[in-house]
């Protein structure tokens, strides 16, 4: 049996496709699990005869726990997190993206991104770079090559082997950001691997401006601080850098100057927002909440 976990905020058509994709699947959901915030949000024609749907109040949505509350509901040996604006590719993706996991070493599978047909240059050059066409195996014997792309892991869309996330107690109970990574760090430092599966592909892409990608990116540093013991152990910045030389150096070679110039400012309002989402302690609580895209979280 196999679940799928969706957490839901406003649902739109791109939901509604997506629950229609996954129910054309070679390898169907037994279980669509909705964990939708607000119930006045939800949107009464939205249907399937396997979708199982919860409301929850936005004062009890978590990044971790939301999803822990999706996992204790599942009754399948596979469960799979997705995000609400995820959509197949194509009607392999399950079928694709369980296939690491009948290796019993394999904690989670998570699936290749790619950006829309109508997505810009950036962002499109951005998910090839972040999620190539070639599938990887990452153990602790990893590490210290990958740094902190070793942890990378992503809900977006993601298997995970249920019995072994409930041996681990699965996601953080309350973090702002990075609740996948944080399993997959904690899966691999207990002897388990994490799967890259790059046949295994949905659509997935943001046009964020470079304010947007700054608040965003102030959360995730926020989380760096908060849990020291697992990304104090890697390097935070030289995949980061990568990215940007990578990205900049593509769109110079192929004259796209103004594109550059963009993803040059995004770049920087990004590595800004990390680093004093690192340094969040220090900075008052009225300077925080000017800074964080969940104001909810720290009120």
């Amino acid at each position: 049996m196999i679940n799928v976990i969706i957490p839901a905020y406003k649902p739109d058509e791109r939901f509604k496709k997506l629950l229609s994709m996954l129910n054309e699947q070679t390898c169907a959901p037994d279980r669509i699990i909705v964990i939708n915030t607000e119930e006045k949000y939800w949107d009464e024609s939205i249907k399937a005869d396997n979708l199982n749907l919860i409301h929850i109040s936005k004062a009890e949505f978590d990044h971790g726990n939301t999803r822990n509350k999706g996992m204790a509901m599942a009754d399948s040996d596979i469960c799979i997190m997705m995000t609400m604006d995820a959509v197949p590719a194509d009607n392999k993706l399950i079928e694709n993206l369980i296939k690491p996991l009948e290796d019993e070493r394999v904690a989670a599978s998570y699936a290749r991104q790619l950006a829309y047909d109508n997505s810009s240059l950036i962002e499109k050059m951005t998910r090839d770079f972040n999620y190539p066409d070639e599938s990887l195996i990452k153990t602790a014997a990893d590490i210290e090559r990958l740094q902190i792309k070793a942890f990378f892991c992503s809900n977006v869309c993601c298997a995970y082997n249920k019995r072994i996330f409930d041996e681990l107690g699965g996601f953080v109970k309350k973090t702002i950001f990075n609740e996948d990574m944080l399993f997959a760090a904690k899966a691999i430092e207990a002897g388990y691997a994490i799967a890259y599966c790059a046949q295994a592909r949905v659509y997935h892409s943001h046009e964020y401006s470079g304010i947007m990608q700054f608040h965003r990116n102030f959360d995730n540093g926020v989380s760096h601080a908060q849990y020291p013991e697992v990304f104090s152990k890697v390097s935070q910045d030289g995949e980061g850098f990568k990215m940007v030389r990578t990205v900049l150096g593509r769109l110079m070679k192929k004259g796209h100057i103004i594109e550059a110039v963009r993803y040059f400012w995004s770049s920087g309002c990004k590595f800004l927002g990390f680093k004093l989402g690192c340094r969040y302690k220090k900075l008052p609580k009225w300077m925080v909440l000017a800074f964080t895209s969940d104001k909810s979280y720290f009120e």
